[in-house]
């Protein structure tokens, strides 16, 4: 057997493991209807950590104030801002009644760190159940709180949400930016599904507070200056304990970067956590990943070798129209159909973005959460 030909079986295993993971993992999230019942309304604290966030306060914490909740407050924790975060906070608190204000001062054991500032306003809470959000994030609607706080049951202390980002149009980076965005979602949801929740995203997710002090709130991995969202999902969540969010309601929406050099360093800061997940979890997103990486590689490749290329064709649309389909459906509920059309161009540059990001983590570790 030629070179050659053992490249086209390691393309076919690729293949048949790449349409194994969009027909398991990945359609247990998009073939899934959304339950939405929503409960009596229980006292929750949404919990906002923002270092020099002045002009994204201003903008959107009306939108926070004003949901259609009756029994809310409002927890700003000011982590050593430098412009006037703390200000625009207090003006708004002289306002609302609900607002409490937790001003971190700058701590040069934990500088440059988060988790010490978080763990500030999770203890100010007066509330057990807690709604994560980020001072650049604003509701899809006014029922975002109503949604969230009614996954919470006696068995389910954690609530994963979507966090999507603004759409520019004509924008190459913002597709980008967005394509990654579902792609991630996607795979924590069917993670969740499948009762292998791995991850969430502090732009929106909910966790009672019970369960951050039984597992000593972030003791476990506070020394690593990113993962307050994801890190401490992957250490408490289990089988039985986790619920998501995906009604479009429950959305909450960010400004995307507007550069790549600040959105790469953002991925670096997110993919860096990553090393410290469970090794299951490790095992199933990296087998993912390599034969995602694969699958271009080798198709590229056997093309220029000319070798049996309507296997290669068959073989490649097969896997596309499996992809398509599941990614097609997810994207749906996640309200981002038109990413479809142009999904595999997408994937590319993702891939090339990852490679490049794995290599720039091994030179060095992005050092601060801002």
């Amino acid at each position: 057997m030629g070179f050659t030909a053992i490249l086209f079986y390691v393309f076919v295993g690729v293949v048949g493991i790449q349409v194994i993971y969009y027909l398991s993992f990945f359609f247990s999230f998009s073939s899934k209807t959304e339950q939405i019942k929503l409960k009596k309304q229980i006292p929750v604290s949404v919990i906002i950590c923002a270092k020099n966030e002045a002009e994204n306060l201003e903008r959107n914490l009306l939108e926070i104030l004003n949901q259609n909740y009756s029994n809310f407050e409002l927890v700003l924790v000011n982590d050593g801002s430098s412009d006037e975060t703390l200000q625009i906070m207090e003006r708004f608190q002289a306002e609302n009644s609900n607002i409490k204000i937790v001003d971190v001062k700058t701590n040069e054991a934990f500088w440059g760190n988060k988790k010490y500032a978080l763990t500030l306003g999770i203890k100010a809470a007066s509330n057990d159940f807690l709604v994560f959000t980020d001072a650049d994030c604003k509701p899809n609607s006014e029922n975002w709180l109503a949604q969230m706080s009614s996954k919470f049951s006696n068995q389910k202390a954690i609530v994963l949400g979507y966090g999507a980002y603004a759409k520019k149009r004509f924008s190459l980076l913002n597709q980008l930016i967005r394509f990654e965005t579902v792609l991630t979602a996607i795979q924590y949801f069917s993670f969740a599904r499948l009762k292998m929740p791995y991850m969430g995203v502090g732009r929106n997710m909910a966790y009672r507070k019970e369960l951050f002090f039984i597992n000593n709130g972030f003791n476990g991995h506070m020394a690593i200056k990113s993962g307050d969202d994801d890190l401490f999902i992957n250490e408490v969540a289990d089988a039985s304990n986790t619920e998501i969010c995906i009604s479009k309601e429950s959305f909450t929406i960010s400004e995307p970067k507007t550069t790549f050099k600040d959105w790469f360093l953002q991925k670096r800061r997110h993919v860096s956590t990553s090393t410290f997940y469970k090794f299951k979890h490790k095992l199933l997103l990296g087998l993912f990943y390599i034969t995602q990486l694969l699958f271009w590689v080798l198709a590229i490749l056997l093309f220029l070798l000319g070798y049996n290329w309507q296997w290669l064709l068959a073989l490649a649309l097969f896997r596309f129209i499996i992809q398509l389909l599941n990614f097609g459906m997810a994207a749906k509920k996640l309200d981002e159909i038109n990413l479809v059309f142009t999904a595999p161009f997408l994937e590319i540059f993702l891939i090339s973005m990852q490679l490049s990001i794995f290599i720039a983590n091994l030179i060095s570790t992005p050092k601060h959460w801002k």
